[in-house]
């Protein structure tokens, strides 16, 4: 197949929750001729791309303010997809309501619990209650439905307008530095690129003293952008560490340090090494 073919060929995109979600932003953007799909939940993005349903998908693995999605980073133990891209999603919350209404009628704002909590100056200024939702865009779309005119949402620009729904106030997030990072995640690994990459990896060590610093002391002299560890679901008390590290796995270094990591580890995994987002998506 010639560029031209494999370009026109539609490509779909599994994501978390409704049109106008940042994970519906994040899928138009993670192939040239994206065509995205909804699913209510992580797992069903992944379940979908491993059937088959789907040729790609995306989930959220960081928020720069709120730290890791851990449901997300967990759900990476358990899939055999490949991350073959990461995509950075600027976050600028909207409120947004019914066409005529104005922000003094609202009474009460709905949006995702993360959203809600960044925006909590706003609300408080101007003395409204928040009500947890499932999803952003959801809360958009159940608006629209509702009616409602004491009512609004917090959610994307990109919402308002697919919804019918009217921007009251933009930007009202308490921090402007509000970024989350996704993985796009396919059953086929990554074509090999010159672009400036990322490696992600996860492993478990030997619960004896010094030996998870000498497993890392095998990455000595490469840049770890992340460490975390999370708790094992089938042993008490034991630990996964999950690393990112700046660069390529097929870089000598790279692939020195992540052997000498398989060696020192009793359990490994590479969740990708793939093309790392040099810039933010604006919503």
């Amino acid at each position: 197949m010639n560029d031209d073919a494999s370009i026109s060929t539609p490509t779909t995109v599994a994501y978390q929750g409704n049109p106008g979600a940042y994970g519906e932003i994040a899928a138009l953007n993670a192939h040239p001729n994206a065509v995205t799909r909804g699913y209510p939940t992580f797992h069903e993005v992944l379940d979908a791309v491993t059937r088959g349903e789907c040729d790609l998908g995306v989930i959220p693995v960081e928020n720069s303010l709120m730290g890791a999605i851990l449901q997300a980073v967990d759900l990476l133990l358990e899939t055999e997809l490949h991350a073959i891209r990461e995509i950075t999603v600027r976050v600028g919350h909207a409120i947004m309501a019914m066409p005529g209404v104005a922000l003094s009628d609202v009474k009460r704002v709905y949006s995702q619990q993360p959203a809600l909590d960044q925006c909590t100056s706003f609300m408080r200024k101007h003395q409204l209650t928040p009500v947890t939702a499932h999803d952003t865009a959801g809360s958009a779309k159940d608006l629209a439905a509702r009616g409602a005119r004491d009512e609004a949402v917090i959610a994307s620009t990109r919402a308002a307008k697919l919804y019918g729904l009217e921007v009251l106030e933009q930007n009202i997030e308490d921090e402007a530095f509000n970024f989350t990072r996704f993985l796009v995640l396919s059953r086929q690994e990554p074509a090999p690129s010159d672009e400036p990459h990322k490696t992600s990896v996860v492993f478990a060590v030997r619960h004896t003293p010094g030996f998870l610093l000498e497993t890392l002391e095998q990455l000595r002299g490469l840049n770890l952008s992340k460490i975390e560890s999370r708790p094992r679901k089938d042993r008490a008390w034991s630990y996964l560490i999950y690393i990112d590290i700046e660069g390529d796995a097929r870089d000598p270094q790279v692939a020195l340090g992540l052997a000498g990591v398989l060696r020192k580890a009793s359990f490994a995994k590479i969740i990708g090494s793939y093309p790392r987002a040099l810039e933010a998506i604006e919503p």
